[in-house]
């Protein structure tokens, strides 16, 4: 699983920073955490194929979270997509698909499916499920967890070979947990062949808040916990007054959620460093980086005793 971040700024870009917008690879799949104006020109930069997208997320229907859409869905349609793509937000999301496919013009190679979220789950795939919890902000919105299933432990075949299993469909039923009946009548438990459950990957996107329990909630055990720090501990009241976090109020949801790693963005223009944000909140969690556009994260998959 690979994060790219495209957009870094908050409320209008800058000369380094474009407007938010969090690209996920995983497999064969983009997942999309909103989708500011230039989204897809980021996307060219940092060499990711635009026709992969399959989900986006919007946390709110601010314009520097949305504004990318409509071009997104013109140029899949000139790329003869057909393909369904999910578009998943706060309320009014729908209402803004509807008035972009009104107002410009463009012929739709695919269907595009636009969904109001609520509070839990928003969908659930074969290897991972998408929930949600409300943020705090000016404006009712949402942030994001992406959560991996348990996958199966890691099978041993030489010890399978050794119990006489054959290889085939016994093999699949053993990695599934299931214990199976030899042709001699014996039978091979699961757990003689297969180790422990691995846990899958976590992260958690906050889009625009205030310090929310309910983003702690959302994001307890995450790998990765990604947050707004609009603003650094001089404009903290500016901050509640506008419905972001401070750097420090990030690193302490992260403290609280018990995150592995934080990354701090959506950084308001009139910053021309965020070097004392980043000071500000490792002094209260270390392990924070800055976000700045084009950087591009790895998550390994957590271990466990039996690898």
């Amino acid at each position: 699983m690979k994060i790219t971040f495209l957009g870094t700024s908050g409320g209008a870009p800058t000369s380094l920073r474009g407007l938010s917008a969090v690209a996920v690879e995983r497999g064969s799949e983009i997942i999309m955490f909103d989708c500011g104006e230039g989204t897809q020109r980021q996307m060219s930069k940092a060499g990711l194929n635009l026709n992969k997208i399959e989900k986006i997320l919007i946390s709110h229907v601010h314009g520097d979270h949305i504004l990318g859409v409509p071009g997104i869905l013109q140029t899949l349609s000139l790329l003869n997509r057909e393909r369904e793509l999910l578009i998943y937000g706060a309320e009014g999301i729908i209402e803004f698909v509807k008035a972009v496919r009104r107002t410009v013009w463009f012929n739709p190679t695919f269907p595009i499916f636009v969904e109001h979220v609520k509070e839990g789950l928003v969908c659930k795939e074969k290897d991972y499920s998408i929930h949600t919890s409300l943020t705090d902000h000016v404006l009712p919105g949402f942030g994001y967890a992406l959560a991996e299933h348990v996958r199966p432990g890691k099978f041993n075949p030489k010890r399978a070979r050794e119990l006489g299993v054959p290889e085939g469909s016994l093999w699949s039923e053993l990695q599934r947990g299931e214990n199976v009946t030899l042709s001699n009548g014996k039978i091979i438990m699961s757990k003689e062949i297969v180790g422990s459950s691995r846990p899958g990957r976590k992260i958690v996107y906050t889009g625009d808040t205030r310090p929310s329990q309910s983003i702690v909630q959302l994001g307890k055990n995450a790998d990765l916990l990604i947050h707004d720090s609009n603003y650094d501990e001089d404009n903290i009241e500016m901050a509640e007054k506008k419905g972001h976090s401070t750097a420090s109020q990030a690193a302490q949801i992260a403290v609280e959620a018990n995150v592995k790693k934080l990354v701090l963005t959506h950084f308001s223009p009139r910053y021309e460093t965020t070097d004392l944000m980043l000071k500000h909140a490792r002094a209260i969690f270390q392990n924070t980086i800055v976000a700045e556009d084009l950087l591009s994260i790895e998550i390994p998959f957590q271990k466990n005793d039996s690898g």
